[in-house]
């Protein structure tokens, strides 16, 4: 893993406050285990998100390597900011497979346009969400993704029970996100969370942990299921 200076450290963390919009209030507090909801990264934080460094301190291939998504999977990247793992899950599910990226902000969106133009990717679609809905059809995935999102919905409870209706019987939610429990991990508290928060704030909502896979350098891979 590259080694991350005190100057990196600085501008990660002002990218994201200088970036926050007001779709969550600084201190609104989920309604059950009371952690901070954080505010949102705007378009102007896209630079950082995708940066050189980015798989030599997140590891994102092997995020999505660990996922074992097979071909032809219907893929939703829920918050897929500036489609840096879009592009990335449209290699992998294929030609026969499909990954939805939805985001709040039509700047993302458009950035995440770019990319598929250019790239002549045939098998993605964007949608644009809102802050209590993803806007995603019913039953339909095999695989929700949400990538250092979660921890920003300013409406955490009627999202996830729309994600919920979003997947297959059998599908997965899963979300990647920096570990609280981790002090070394170079990231402001706001915008991390625990397992055990997780599964508090989910479990309310019908989903259970499935498994949780921790081969990244910074964050936990949470794989959840519904139990239907």
């Amino acid at each position: 893993m590259a080694s991350f200076s005190p100057r990196r450290a600085v501008f990660l963390l002002a990218a994201i406050a200088a970036t926050a919009t007001a779709l969550s209030g600084q201190q609104a507090r989920h309604p059950v285990s009371g952690r901070i909801l954080a505010p949102t990264m705007g378009v102007e934080g896209a630079a950082w998100l995708d940066r050189p460094e980015r798989e030599a301190e997140e590891a994102p291939s092997k995020a999505i390597a660990a996922l074992s998504i097979a071909p032809g999977s219907v893929v939703a990247d829920v918050g897929a900011g500036s489609g840096y793992y879009t592009v990335r899950l449209s290699q992998v599910v294929g030609p026969r497979g499909r990954v939805v990226a939805t985001d709040l902000q039509p700047g993302m969106l458009d950035l995440i346009r770019a990319k598929v133009e250019r790239q002549g990717l045939t098998n993605v679609t964007l949608v644009q969400g809102r802050p209590d809905d993803p806007v995603l059809p019913a039953a339909t995935f095999d695989l929700i993704v949400m990538v250092d999102v979660y921890h920003e919905l300013a409406a955490p409870q009627i999202f996830v029970r729309k994600l919920r209706e979003a997947l297959k019987p059998d599908g997965r939610l899963v979300l990647i996100e920096f570990r609280l429990e981790d002090p070394r991990v170079p990231i402001r508290e706001v915008h991390k969370m625990s397992v055990s928060q997780v599964r508090e704030e989910l479990g309310a909502d019908g989903f259970q942990i499935d498994r949780v896979i921790d081969v990244l350098p910074w964050q936990h891979i949470i794989v959840l299921k519904t139990g239907n």
